[in-house]
C-alpha cells in the first residue's frame, strides 16, 4: 500500500510541474530533455546510494569478521566510495552538456 502511495505522489508531482513547459519556445514544440535530464539524475543518485549503502555494509561485515585488515579495508572502502560517488558526478556533467 505505501508504494502505491509513493507512485501516485511521484506522478501528482510530474503533472504539477507541466506548467513549467507552457512556454512557447517558438518552434511550437515542447522540449521534453529537461525531464529526461531530472530522470536520469535521479536513478543516477538512487542507484549510487545503493551501492554506496551495499559496499559499506559489507565493509562493515568484513571489519566485524576481521578487525586487524582494517587498513586495508578502510582504504579500499574509501577508493571504491569515491569510484561510486565520481559516477554520479558524471552523470551531472551529461545532463548539464545535453541541457543548454
Amino acid at each position: 500500500m505505501k508504494k502505491l502511495q509513493y507512485v501516485f505522489m511521484t506522478l501528482a508531482a510530474l503533472f504539477l510541474a507541466t506548467p513549467v513547459f507552457a512556454q512557447n519556445t517558438g518552434s511550437g514544440t515542447i522540449s521534453l530533455v529537461p525531464i529526461g535530464a531530472g530522470i536520469g539524475m535521479a536513478l543516477a543518485a538512487g542507484l549510487c546510494g545503493l551501492g554506496q549503502g551495499k559496499a559499506t555494509a559489507s565493509a562493515t561485515e568484513a571489519l566485524a569478521r576481521n578487525p586487524g585488515a582494517r587498513a586495508g579495508i578502510q582504504l579500499l572502502l574509501v577508493l571504491g566510495l569515491a569510484f561510486i560517488e565520481s559516477l554520479t558526478l558524471f552523470t551531472l556533467v551529461v545532463i548539464f552538456l545535453q541541457v543548454k
